[in-house]
């Protein structure tokens, strides 16, 4: 019997994933050059310009089977709809967090992502935490309340970007359909309140899509900064183990905290200092406690397929 591809790392899968990976820890630098664009017209478009790129690629792939009959399912639809919502609630921060000049706080919202799926998991699914899990949670709460103590506030982007990426990954294991397939339909779904928007915007003269020929360019630009890595992604992670996936996810946050420090000047000093420390040795923690759980589990699974000899 062959082997499932999520449990073995192939070449393929980990030039895809890597690419992705490295796409988004790049996407600030694009996302800067829209900032003199308000971040609602910059998600519509997103979602706008993402749709002929999903669409084209399942139509070459012939996979648009599932598309329709997700929409002729309520259930699914509806499922669809909630993550449609998380998704562009997260694009939405995201946008205004990176022209406000809070990338810092972006890579934090990533960084501190998993561990808040732990705590999501524990809390609604009554899954069982370990110690390391544990301590690795509390270490992300404590850095959360040295930067809200420093600053007099809480960070609202990070915790932004970390509730409504949880919720939408949390949902999205709800959602009985392929990836691809599933971002098409959520793009479509996000696609009629989109227009609306740009043609509010088209109607009342605040719309900075058509008025330069450079602003035009980047809007177009931003379904392929989208939809591009969202494929790749995608397509890697079928080729990849679990633990692989689990580990490479925090390039795109370490890439962005880089260029928000290097080549935003973003300052880092102070409480950042010591809470983004925190915030890496909790994942050391709990990086190194998946994978001993998946060695684990794989000695156990390899055990049981020995086969048994009689006495």
């Amino acid at each position: 019997m062959s082997s499932k591809p999520d449990n073995i790392d192939t070449p393929q899968g980990l030039g895809f994933a890597l690419a992705a990976y490295v796409f988004w820890g790049f996407l600030p630098l694009y996302l800067k050059m829209v900032s003199h664009i308000p971040p609602a017209e910059v998600v519509a478009h997103r979602v706008i310009w993402s749709v002929p790129i999903a669409g084209l690629l399942l139509i070459s792939l012939r996979r648009l089977g599932d598309l329709k009959t997700a929409l002729r399912t309520p259930r699914m639809l509806g499922m669809a709809c909630v993550t449609a919502a998380f998704i562009s609630v997260n694009w939405g921060i995201y946008v205004w967090a990176v022209g406000s000049g809070r990338a810092l706080e972006a890579a934090l919202g990533y960084y501190i992502n998993p561990l808040f799926s732990i705590a999501l998991g524990a809390i609604l699914l009554g899954e069982s935490l370990t110690r390391a899990q544990m301590v690795a949670v509390g270490l992300a709460a404590i850095a959360v309340i040295i930067l809200t103590v420093a600053a007099g506030s809480l960070p609202f982007a990070a915790l932004g970007l970390t509730v409504s990426w949880g919720f939408y990954a949390f949902f999205k294991k709800s959602l009985p359909i392929g990836p691809n397939q599933g971002f098409l339909l959520e793009v479509l779904i996000l696609t009629l309140p989109a227009l609306g928007y740009i043609a509010y915007l088209l109607l009342t003269g605040q719309s900075h899509f058509a008025a330069t020929g450079s602003d035009t360019l980047l809007l177009l630009g931003c379904g392929a900064v989208t939809a591009v890595p969202l494929i790749v992604y995608a397509n890697g992670a079928k080729l990849l183990k679990l633990s692989t996936i689990a580990i490479l996810q925090y390039i795109a946050p370490t890439m962005i905290f880089l260029v928000a420090v290097f080549v935003f000047k973003e300052p880092f000093g102070g409480a950042r200092m010591v809470a983004f420390p925190l915030i890496w040795l909790a994942l050391v923690i709990y990086s190194a406690s998946l994978l001993q759980e998946m060695r684990r589990k794989g000695r156990a699974k390899a055990t049981a397929a020995l086969p048994q000899h009689e006495t």
